[in-house]
């Protein structure tokens, strides 16, 4: 079963808050909310998602710090902005910013839907043009669609599709920290929730496979409190 495509709502408007979840929850949506700046960029960190919908007047720090501060850490997550400033020297901010998308109160839902709709989709053709089919770390290449491992000299070892999925999330956030949350979502799909010791034991596995010497990491590291890491400054061969 395909994920819920999973939308960050930012309003501190309520009774507008409850009304543009229920309605995206409708259509099918994950949506997770906040009500003022602050949460909202706690939660971006600890979570993956598909959409932000952010209201620019809203407390503790303004739509436009927020879509500001996400943009210095994604640059391909969309961001849609609600409010009520319909001056072209706020649309043009906004879009300065790294919105793509702005939308003025009071609004239509079903217009809101059909936007998010468009920018969910939008997003999405974007990761498939990314869609790796290998990665080459040292000597080793990884195939995703075959589950394999081929060393230099032909030996061919076979990977699970756990190992593939994980491998394949972290190379392609590679240097990045990828939260234990996102790794919960994209790998295991929340139907089973491994522990910490879980995802660990994997991290020693692929240290095996590709670290020159395991006791001292040089690709794949564990980041205390925060998730796992994969690191590439050579930026390998990808396909």
């Amino acid at each position: 079963m395909q994920a819920k495509q999973r939308i960050l709502l930012v309003e501190d408007e309520e009774h507008l808050l409850e009304a543009i979840k229920l309605n995206l929850e409708l259509e099918g949506y994950r949506v997770t909310t906040a009500t003022d700046g602050k949460k909202a960029l706690k939660i971006f960190k600890e979570e993956r998602f598909n959409l932000i919908i952010l209201d620019v007047m809203i407390p503790e720090i303004d739509g436009f710090q927020v879509a500001e501060t996400i943009r210095l850490q994604n640059t391909e997550v969309p961001i849609m902005f609600l409010t009520a400033k319909n001056s072209s020297e706020d649309r043009i901010t906004g879009l300065k910013k790294g919105a793509d998308d702005y939308l003025v109160k009071p609004f239509n839902l079903e217009e809101l839907i059909l936007r998010v709709g468009n920018l969910i989709r939008r997003g999405m053709k974007g990761d498939e043009l990314k869609e790796l089919n290998s990665y080459t770390i040292g000597d080793k290449t990884i195939y995703f669609n075959s589950y394999e491992l081929h060393l230099a000299d032909g030996t061919v070892t076979s990977l699970t599709k756990k190992e593939t999925m994980l491998l394949k999330l972290l190379i392609e956030r590679r240097n990045e920290a990828v939260s234990r949350e996102q790794i919960l979502e994209t790998v295991w799909n929340y139907d089973v929730y491994p522990s910490t010791r879980t995802i660990d034991n994997f991290i020693l596995t692929f240290r095996k496979y590709f670290e020159p010497d395991q006791k001292h990491p040089i690709y794949f590291h564990s980041i205390r409190g925060v998730g796992y890491k994969f690191t590439d400054n050579t930026d390998g061969q990808a396909e």
